[in-house]
């Protein structure tokens, strides 16, 4: 069976969060750290420890098969590739921010202005959407520092927690676009490997579906089985076990994390009681 040729990046805020996605879909690489090409032995995968701004030509040009990049990269670097799944870690955003002092947050604050980036692709389609017009200094690293040696009004950057602005005397204004990590795929794929990479995405979604559930046990009154078990949506039937003590029963179902605290609440109102919630490592559907 052919491999599939993934590359990830070889340092940087994706390398362990990437490495940690592989373990958990039952991939274990060795000496990742060691070598810039390596071959997986459980499963039909070759790993490739690539710069992060190479990547999206890589995979335009079918070099690799599949790689796990930020959404913004691609947007940035406007290529033709294909998002497949979206992984949930290493969310940030790219924004606008401007000295604190300054207090407006209008998108006409930067008419004119000079505004420091490493995405001016990005930066250049806002400013066009919004009719304004600026004057776009690129810089590869360092950007918040721009407004303070007076390179530039502004910057467009990467935002995580906001910390490093904050540390530069900057606050955040607009938000050009939200990003997380994300398996993207070339067009160049022969059969054999769309087999690999489909066996490949069954596994990410079942880690990704435990991630965002939790496993719920309670203990409820037999009259209020159909009610709760409404509240309970994510499998296709809770299992209902009944208890020793006469007319209980012990009610097993999975919940969306998004929604935990509200259904929790729901569920207490209904009846239910002695509520349990255990982690799950992987949910297959």
């Amino acid at each position: 069976m052919s491999k599939l040729k993934i590359a990830i990046q070889k340092s940087g805020r994706l390398y362990e969060d990437s490495l940690q996605l592989l373990k958990d879909c039952g991939i274990f690489v060795n000496n990742g750290k060691d070598q810039l090409k390596v071959s997986v032995e459980n499963f039909p995968m070759e790993i490739m420890y690539l710069r992060n701004s190479d990547i999206p030509q890589y995979l335009e040009d079918g070099v690799v098969d599949v790689a796990i990049v930020g959404e913004n990269l691609l947007v940035e670097k406007q290529k033709n590739i294909e998002i497949i799944q979206k992984l949930g870690f290493s969310k940030c955003r790219v924004s606008l921010a401007i000295p604190k002092e300054i207090e407006t947050d209008d998108i006409n604050y930067f008419q004119g202005k000079k505004i420091a980036t490493s995405y001016p692709n990005t930066l250049k389609s806002f400013l066009q959407k919004n009719n304004v017009s600026a004057d776009i200094h690129i810089i590869s690293g360092s950007v918040e520092i721009a407004p303070n040696i007076g390179l530039a009004d502004g910057i467009c950057d990467i935002v995580s927690s906001g910390s490093t602005l904050f540390k530069n005397g900057l606050r955040e204004t607009l938000t050009l676009l939200k990003s997380e990590a994300v398996l993207a795929k070339t067009s160049e794929l022969t059969n054999e490997k769309k087999v690999v990479l489909e066996k490949f995405l069954f596994r990410i979604q079942a880690v990704l579906r435990a991630k965002n559930s939790k496993y719920i046990l309670m203990n409820v009154p037999n009259e209020k089985i159909s009610e709760i078990s409404n509240v309970l949506p994510v499998l296709k039937s809770p299992t209902v076990i009944p208890l020793a003590e006469k007319n209980w029963s012990s009610i097993h179902s999975v919940i969306d994390e998004e929604r935990f605290w509200e259904v929790i609440d729901e569920l207490k109102e209904k009846g239910a009681q002695d509520i349990l919630i255990i982690p799950i490592d992987k949910m297959v559907i």
